[in-house]
């Protein structure tokens, strides 16, 4: 079985030593915010963390979830992992103080999710789903429903979701067909089905809060004309208690290949009363408070696997005896090719941590620096970073699950040891929340392109300002590949005008490219931050890592971006029938 252990020294030097953290606390609202307060909480939910909801990973990928007449029975343990976990404050620990939560950095929230995220990636998405309507109605409601809902999600007496996806409709939010009619008291009835509704049924909660995208009578077609509204399982009584069961109700789930612990909820609308959240036909706007945060929270859970992939395949192969190696070890962490797959899962899940946090960090400095040219520029780091940590972290989470598998051999293959588990829970957070490819896409038809190029610009010029007097073996290859990536990202400024299929059949490598990128930066960053903390066993391991990553993985640079810069034109020109 799959074993976890948070890995609090990596996550304070990350946070202490690399990115500086002690910052969050100068900033306005966040005072409290002190590394040692940080450190307090976080070692506080580890060990809940690792005690309770931990070892319930295999049994509920076993169990799943069981769906009878319109309700969901979670699995085992599940409900009073959800009660002291919410009672504890977690769910609201990033959440505003005015509203019920402790009001903390967003960045604290998001270790938190990490952890969570490699215990029971299943069980996590319940209250990151209610962390994120909290944000979506903190967003765009009125004062009385956040009043009436923020409170109850904050202390996780009530959960959330997000309704969006319909048969018709997955990526392609303008064919969403669910009809809201307005009502003589200001609500909305809502017609309609959604499918893929994470957490939509669940018996955890009193009451659960379905954020909801909707099209009124009268809304032009397409994106423009979809409006947002706040749909919840019981109605709420003027006085905040439950009412009248509303006709919003599970039909069924799926029976998917992993994550077996989260329910995947096919809903009806059923004339549902519904209130509008912000004005009309703003939803897609609305929505993507709650997309965009989502994201980074997928991402998040990415970096949970490959944590936990990570962690297992290191103490399987420290313990495992096969055959001498060339060195005379007798454990398969001494042959050559085992030490290549170890080295390259610890090179991308220490450096995908840095991507992460310092992200994470940027969401906290846009909303909280007092200079509007700081929150400006976090505002940027965050836009650009957002498709790197969604798509690398979960690209990654199904490589290195792969990869521990190869480490265990055989053993891998076999669910008692719970390593298959996650690549099949891992392999969804490449899909949701918009496919891997559809974050290449924005990166490369949104993000390059805002503000005359301004989000990629930030990115070359703190790198290159970090080169100077680097260590020589990583010093060469990572600016090779800043300005391969620079003069890549202009090539693709300009063809996008006038040929876009180019950068768009390019751009998952671009992304891989970006990423790998940012990752030899935070390997420059985290050697120097090594070598400063005077414990040389550490400091070893981290500058042998860096070595790997910059002489093994950030040499694949150059070829991605080869292959970025070439013309589509033949390929998307032949008819694709012939593809049979």
């Amino acid at each position: 079985m799959a074993t976890y252990k948070a890995p609090l020294r990596e996550i304070s030097f990350v946070l202490n030593n690399v990115l500086k953290a002690e910052r969050l606390s100068q900033l306005p609202g966040l005072e409290e915010a002190t590394p040692e307060t940080l450190g307090g909480l976080i070692e506080e939910a580890a060990k809940l963390i690792q005690n309770e909801l931990a070892p319930l990973n295999a049994k509920s990928d076993q169990q799943g979830c069981v769906y009878s007449n319109h309700e969901v029975k979670v699995p085992d343990g599940f409900k009073e992992f959800w009660k002291s976990y919410s009672e504890a404050g977690w769910i609201g620990i990033m959440q505003s103080q005015e509203y019920g939560g402790a009001g903390l950095p967003y960045t604290l929230g998001k270790v938190i999710e990490e952890l969570l995220c490699s215990a029971n990636v299943a069980f996590a998405l319940y209250p990151g789903l209610t962390q994120g309507c909290f944000e979506a109605i903190a967003a765009n409601g009125t004062d009385e429903q956040k009043q009436t809902y923020l409170p109850k999600l904050a202390t996780g007496e009530w959960s959330g979701t997000m309704c969006m996806t319909e048969p018709q409709a997955g990526s392609d939010l303008a064919a969403v067909k669910t009809k809201a009619t307005p009502q003589a008291d200001g609500s909305f009835l809502l017609e309609g089905s959604k499918i893929f509704i994470t957490s939509g049924e669940h018996g955890m909660a009193d009451n659960i809060i379905h954020f909801t995208l909707a099209r009124l009578p009268d809304s032009p077609p397409g994106i423009k004309g979809l409006s947002t509204f706040v749909v919840p399982k019981y109605l709420v009584n003027a006085d905040g208690s439950l009412g009248e069961r509303n006709p919003v109700k599970a039909v069924s789930i799926e029976h998917k290949m992993g994550i077996n612990g989260s329910c995947t909820c096919t809903m009806s609308f059923e004339n549902a009363k519904g209130w509008m959240i912000g004005a009309p036909n703003t939803g897609i706007q609305n929505m993507f408070v709650m997309m965009n945060l989502a994201r980074i929270m997928v991402g998040y859970q990415g970096l949970g696997q490959c944590e936990l992939a990570t962690q297992n395949a290191i103490a399987y192969a420290l313990d495992r005896k096969q055959g001498k190696a060339f060195n005379g070890g007798d454990v398969i962490a001494h042959h050559p090719d085992v030490r290549r797959m170890l080295l390259q899962m610890k090179a991308v899940t220490e450096g995908a941590r840095v991507l992460a946090y310092e992200t994470a960090l940027h969401v906290d400095a846009s909303h909280h620096a007092a200079d509007p040219a700081a929150r400006e520029e976090a505002q940027d780091w965050v836009e650009l970073a957002t498709p790197l940590v969604k798509a690398y972290c979960t690209d990654s989470a199904v490589e290195l699950g792969s990869m521990a598998i190869q480490v265990y051999g055989g053993h891998g293959f076999i669910k008692e040891h719970g390593i298959e588990q996650i690549v099949r829970d891992s392999k969804i957070l490449c899909l949701y929340e918009g496919t891997n490819g559809i974050q290449a896409m924005d990166l490369v038809r949104r993000k390059l392109m805002l503000n005359g190029g301004r989000l990629p610009k930030r990115f070359f010029e703190a790198v290159r300002k970090d080169l100077a007097d680097a260590p020589d073996f990583i010093a060469g290859p990572l600016a090779t590949a800043v300005d391969d990536l620079e003069s890549t990202t202009a090539w693709i400024q300009q063809s996008y005008k006038t040929s876009p299929d180019d950068g768009a059949f390019g751009c998952v490598d671009f992304l891989r490219a970006f990423s790998l990128t940012y990752l030899g930066w935070n390997w420059l960053r985290m050697t120097r931050a090594a070598d400063a903390t005077g414990d040389q066993l550490f400091a070893d391991t981290k500058r042998a890592t860096a070595q790997f990553f910059a002489s093994r993985m950030l040499s694949q640079v150059p070829a991605l971006l080869a292959n970025v810069r070439q013309s589509a034109a033949p390929l998307m020109a032949f008819d694709v029938a012939g593809l049979q």
